[in-house]
């Protein structure tokens, strides 16, 4: 992780720049990315959310987190909470902070970014554990979760309009170093 410090953003500020990252990262066109970034924002207003990003001296954004407390209320856990429930695994709705998107750009990927950002506002967390959904194929991503602690709740999770199943994690907070 040379020369990036993860530390608190303005996503709000930043959210062209954060989205670019995600775009990069998930191969995503410029009609996707409008429409995640009225999500992005929407989010912003909820109570809880925290933002971090992973920044070169120079300022550049090489990657960000964010997350807020869950809500049984919000649109993600109206989607995976049947899910959920069919696996027995549906507390994990409740007292649980969800890492609503994590994403490092590829050529950052490898230096412990994603790491250092889940685990750090993971850790200010105050509920005892953490959710997230990934796409459900063997990848880095899944591997840093598994690695981390997070365990399969419920797969394969299928989100509207996303063509690929997911799969959704929970790990006890705090994270395994």
């Amino acid at each position: 992780m040379e020369d990036v410090a993860v530390e608190p953003i303005d996503l709000a500020a930043r959210v062209d720049e954060a989205l670019a990252v995600q775009a990069v990262a998930f191969g995503l066109g410029a009609e996707e990315v409008a429409i995640r970034r009225q999500i992005v924002l929407r989010h912003l207003c909820l109570p809880g959310v925290r933002a971090l990003g992973a920044l070169t001296p120079g300022g550049r954004l090489t990657g960000f987190v964010y997350g807020m407390p869950n809500s049984r209320t919000h649109w993600w856990s109206t989607v995976v909470e049947p899910y959920l429930r069919r696996a027995g695994t549906d507390a994990w709705l409740d007292d649980s902070f969800t890492i609503t998107e994590l994403h490092v750009h590829p050529d950052f990927q490898g230096r412990g970014i994603g790491r250092a950002l889940i685990t750090t506002i993971t850790d200010s967390a105050d509920e005892p554990r953490s959710i997230l959904s990934a796409i459900d194929t063997e990848s880095r991503a899944r591997r840093l979760y598994r690695a981390l602690g997070y365990i399969d709740l419920a797969r394969p999770v299928h989100f509207p309009s996303a063509a690929s199943p997911y799969a959704v994690m929970g790990a006890h907070l705090p994270l395994v170093r």
